[in-house]
């Protein structure tokens, strides 16, 4: 029998669909944090598969300091409008600029290996791969730009 906190729980923090969290606990037993490795797995195998397919589409956000005197903007790639519409992609394009501004990559292969300012434990590399998973498109950083009076 599934713990349905622990489907919520993983639900909430991860946004898959609950038939695939309910797979990956059974699949580890119970234990939250191999299903949580499991589902990490599972998201890194979606991206890769998906990252042929030609992004087209996308959206433009910026991030500007608390001080006004550091700033980013960056161009986020997907596959449709839908998803480029999309609150959780908005989300994740804005976030990306927040970092952008915070960690100064130097180009966008430099971004992938960095690991997220607001949750060290992952790089920005799994953070694309798990809104890919999430939204199910090829998602892609684009340019980016760093401005600083």
């Amino acid at each position: 029998m599934v713990n349905t906190d622990k489907i919520k729980q993983l639900r909430d923090s991860t946004g898959l669909p609950l038939g695939q969290i309910k797979r990956a606990i059974d699949e580890a037993g119970g234990d939250e944090a191999k299903a949580r490795e499991i589902l990490k797995a599972q998201g890194v195998a979606v991206a890769a598969k998906k990252s042929s397919r030609e992004v087209k589409e996308g959206v433009i956000d910026s991030y500007i300091h608390a001080n006004k005197k550091l700033g980013a903007m960056v161009e986020v790639l997907c596959e449709t409008d839908f998803v480029a519409r999309n609150v959780e992609f908005q989300k994740l394009a804005h976030d990306l600029a927040m970092h952008i501004a915070a960690a100064r990559p130097e180009t966008p292969d430099g971004l992938m290996a960095q690991p997220f300012v607001k949750d060290p434990a992952i790089t920005i590399k799994e953070l694309i791969n798990q809104y890919v998973a999430k939204l199910g498109e090829n998602i892609q950083v684009g340019r980016f730009e760093i401005f600083e009076v």
